[in-house]
């Protein structure tokens, strides 16, 4: 977990679970994997097995110890909705999320159909809490325009985009039931090119639809060069955030023993470790 996070557009990170497979091509040049490839085989490091999949559950309560209210991107170095994350897992997930309410979570997936499938489903009960916020991963017209219409068919109550990297001109977005749209170029070694008509084309499409319009940044080999002014200004537009109190430390404790006793009882965490790397 990272309480100060370098991604613009959130206030911190919370990976619950580490590593994940390529799928399309906005994973090609992924910073997850690069990072945590970095370290395989590094004895006690966190990324001691590189990017394969790995449950993480000592960081499952981790939201209840956090005091101040954040803006949380869950999973930023993983998928909750990969194949070998299994359902319990990610409705122990989902169960933090509804309990510590004070944080404002950010759910970020590839995997728009699963998503789609378990919110209307078996997590159904976080689909509608508006202090969590579901989104989908759009690269171009072939892979991540179908995921939108997928979110769009969720029961989610916040639904999101992060059109990052962008890869290519996406024509006209269905953003009908869109509550945010963030866009923004790859960065780092191959970075692909960000064509600022693409920007400006969706950039025109929210503020027609009155979604809030997010630019991270124009990325590139090295991203500072360029930075994150679109036409002179720089946008950081987000949805509302509801206000929740902030339970005093003996309740906090109380809901960390009052979910395990709860995940216990679905399945115990080893368990759940032998499924994901079944």
């Amino acid at each position: 977990m990272a309480l100060i996070s370098k991604i613009e557009w959130t206030d911190a990170t919370w990976n619950p679970v580490r590593g994940c497979t390529k799928i399309s091509p906005g994973c090609k040049h992924c910073y997850a994997e690069t990072f945590a490839e970095r370290f395989r085989g590094v004895k006690g490091h966190p990324y001691e097995q590189g990017f394969d999949l790995r449950l993480v559950p000592e960081k499952l309560t981790e939201p209840f110890t956090w005091r101040t209210p954040k803006l949380v991107f869950v999973n930023s170095m993983s998928d909750l909705f990969q194949t070998g994350v299994p359902d319990e897992y990610a409705a122990a997930v989902s169960h933090v999320m509804v309990k510590a309410n004070w944080h404002t979570y950010q759910v970020l997936t590839k995997r728009s159909e699963r998503m789609r499938d378990l919110l209307a489903g078996s997590l159904r009960f976080a689909a509608a809490q508006k202090h969590i916020w579901w989104g989908v991963s759009v690269e171009d017209r072939k892979y991540g325009l179908p995921r939108i219409e997928h979110l769009r068919e969720s029961p989610a109550a916040v639904r999101f985009l992060s059109i990052e990297p962008l890869l290519e001109d996406l024509g006209p977005i269905e953003l009908d039931g869109i509550s945010w749209v963030i866009v923004g170029g790859e960065s780092g070694p191959g970075a692909r090119p960000l064509r600022e008509e693409w920007v400006l084309s969706i950039r025109e499409q929210c503020k027609s639809a009155r979604v809030p319009f997010f630019f991270k940044q124009w990325g590139g080999v090295r991203k500072a060069r360029y930075g994150r002014e679109l036409e002179g200004r720089t946008y950081d537009e987000y949805p509302p955030r509801l206000s929740a109190p902030v339970p005093d430390r003996i309740t906090c404790l109380s809901l960390i023993k009052s979910f395990l006793t709860s995940v216990q009882e679905i399945r115990t965490f080893t368990d759940l470790n032998s499924l994901a790397s079944a």
